[in-house]
């Protein structure tokens, strides 16, 4: 079994690569971007290469050389922040790289297993009688990388119901863990704590808005989840990843602070707000428990203990050079 995992180097890629390597003999090829580190995730099993997924004739050299028998797309533009300061290139890294990867398998002729990373911000803004979001709530992207993630999703359908490609397609809730970019809320909060403690940053903490709430899963279960799409998705057809419960930012941050014994002050950055939010979402991850089994095990608690260990580590070896 061979498995093509774009976005090797990224922050979910380097976990699913983990995954794989401790639960499969599959032969894994990973993508990644030159400045990426390339010995994050070893294993005799694992090569990362470079490919510019927007190249069509880097994409068709790409799945000629691996030819994979399934491949996680993974590789995107993901921060919706910045998103709104250049919307061209997330639809162009999102869109068009989907789209070579897709056409290119669809003319190698070979039969192969495709995951098509969605997201819960295809929702947007739900409706009181809305929530938990199913797979059959309405798609409102109210951002231009939800846009561009429900363009994925149905380039992947159109290319199953045209094609006959057994395209699965995921939407994840939001997930978070260690080694997650600081442009995202659990990353974000642990490294300003870490460095309040270490005393490299005044004790002051910069916030966006608290009053949203969100379904977080840890990024460790997501990976499961993904490799268990790829085994035993329905082509065709999507799921939603999800714990079903949210989680106020506030409450998240007064547990992250509950971990430290230094006196922090809170300050609001409105430079933090999203020029369009949404409230409150979480999801049904029932399509999904009920195909594969699949349920979120790790404690969001663990998580944050986790992630704000992370950072700890990472101040700490940053005073230290």
């Amino acid at each position: 079994m061979r498995a093509l995992i774009t976005g090797a180097g990224g922050f979910v890629g380097g976990y699913l690569c983990d995954y794989l390597l401790h639960h499969t003999d599959w032969i894994l090829t990973g993508t990644v971007y030159p400045e990426q580190p390339q010995d994050r995730t070893t294993g005799s099993r694992l090569t990362h290469i470079y490919a510019d997924l927007r190249d069509e004739g880097s994409v068709n050299a790409l799945i000629e050389g691996v030819r994979p028998d399934a491949v996680f797309h993974l590789a995107a533009q993901s921060s919706v922040h910045e998103s709104f300061s250049n919307p061209w290139d997330t639809f162009e890294n999102n869109i068009r790289g989907e789209l070579n990867l897709l056409e290119a398998i669809r003319r190698s002729g070979r039969e192969v297993r495709f995951l098509v990373i969605g997201s819960t911000e295809e929702y947007g803004v739900p409706k009181p009688d809305e929530l938990p979001q199913t797979e059959e709530s309405p798609l409102r992207p109210a951002t231009p990388y939800a846009v561009s993630k429900v363009a994925q999703d149905y380039l992947g359908l159109q290319y199953h119901l045209a094609y006959g490609l057994p395209v699965i397609r995921v939407r994840p809730f939001n997930h978070t863990g260690p080694r997650q970019s600081p442009r995202f809320v659990v990353p974000a909060f642990a490294r300003q704590i870490a460095a309040i403690e270490a005393g490299r940053q005044e004790p002051v903490m910069k916030v966006g808005n608290l009053k949203t709430a969100r379904d977080f899963v840890d990024v460790r279960d997501i990976v499961r989840a993904y490799h268990l799409a790829v085994m035993m998705g329905e082509p065709g057809d999507v799921y939603n990843l999800a714990r079903g419960k949210a989680i106020y930012i506030s409450d998240l941050l007064d547990h992250l602070l509950s971990l430290v014994t230094v006196s922090i002050e809170v300050k609001t950055d409105p430079s933090l707000y999203r020029p369009a939010d949404v409230p409150i979402v979480y999801g049904s991850a029932e399509k999904f428990r009920q195909q594969t089994g699949w349920v979120p095990e790790i404690p969001f608690e663990r998580t944050l203990q986790d992630v704000l260990d992370y950072w700890r580590a990472q101040i700490a070896a940053q005073s230290s050079d």
